[in-house]
């Protein structure tokens, strides 16, 4: 009883708890490693939404959907201030947003050409060049071989491969500017407050692949289905897996949160199987083992 009179969780007004209380310590009744896996089935469950949405539009389309479906459900909660920042907080602000559109633009041109899975294991290799390029243990060296091997093995060198080099090239992309957003994500976290740095690039980001959303998209973007659909996809994709991974990172050590998101691939290519029906090659499972053991090897905490 103490304890509820002094958070006072419930509305003075109606007597009833406050939504903001009610799902914070529902939250904080599940383990942050469950929160962090929930995340990660969040975001693979909005990319395969996001696949099937490509029988009627373009991915172009698509991810101005999901970006402005994010972004408007992030600024409805938290307004970014704008007053008082130097040109600094702008530049990387900017920078944040653009880097956001071309990422996802990329993701979703990989994804439109390849299996989940692979796409997502190929977009990995980004942070996992960041953590190779921060470390500077020996044993480093192992897990970028281990990396490259996972990509030669899912390289179409056949006639008869399924792989596209023109999805790899998109998934390279999307790796890079991945790489980019934990750089710039860093960067605007000691320059914006809480989430606002966040939400602030996810409006330039809309503001960016507009164009050319709205361009390839036309008129099917007015459709009342297919914007439902965009906006469970930027709750899926952004929204619910962000609250949920801020929510973990409270809670739990950050090399411990690296190594669970290394089960991304893993998870997307599963998510491909059962939803998408995208059944995979022994040798394109091995190269998500060997993308997977590499991230989780990086990620790895050192014996002192």
């Amino acid at each position: 009883m103490t304890a509820f009179a002094l958070d006072d969780p419930f509305d003075r007004g109606s007597g009833l708890p406050r939504p903001g209380n009610v799902l914070r310590a529902a939250a904080d009744s599940i383990p942050p490693s469950s929160l962090v896996v929930l995340a990660i089935f969040s975001v693979q469950l909005g990319a395969g939404f996001a696949k099937e949405l490509f029988a009627a539009l373009p991915p172009s389309a698509v991810v101005f959907l999901r970006i402005a479906a994010g972004a408007l459900l992030m600024g409805a909660f938290v307004r970014p201030r704008l007053k008082g920042l130097a040109w600094r907080d702008w530049a990387v602000g900017i920078a944040f947003g653009v880097t956001l559109a071309v990422m996802n633009l990329s993701f979703y041109e990989a994804l439109s050409r390849l299996p989940m899975g692979i796409a997502v294991a190929i977009e990995f290799l980004g942070p996992l060049g960041v953590a190779v390029a921060a470390s500077r243990r020996r044993i480093d060296l192992l897990w970028v071989g281990l990396a490259g091997a996972g990509v030669v093995l899912l390289a179409p060198w056949g006639e008869s491969a399924t792989v596209s080099w023109a999805g790899i090239g998109f998934a390279m992309v999307a790796g890079v500017c991945w790489a980019a957003y934990i750089l710039l994500s860093s960067a605007a976290g000691q320059r914006f407050p809480g989430t606002s740095g966040l939400t602030f690039a996810m409006i330039v980001s809309a503001v960016v692949i507009a164009p050319v959303g709205v361009t390839t998209g036309g008129a099917d973007l007015l459709q009342p289905e297919l914007l439902l659909i965009g906006l469970g996809v930027g709750l899926l994709s952004s929204v619910i897996p962000y609250s949920l991974e801020l929510q973990a990172l409270r809670r739990m050590p950050k090399h411990v949160f690296g190594i669970l998101m290394s089960l991304e691939p893993a998870v997307a290519a599963m998510i491909g199987l059962l939803l998408l029906g995208e059944i995979l090659h022994v040798q394109q499972w091995a190269a998500i083992v060997c993308i997977v053991a590499a991230s989780l090897g990086s990620t790895r905490k050192s014996k002192q």
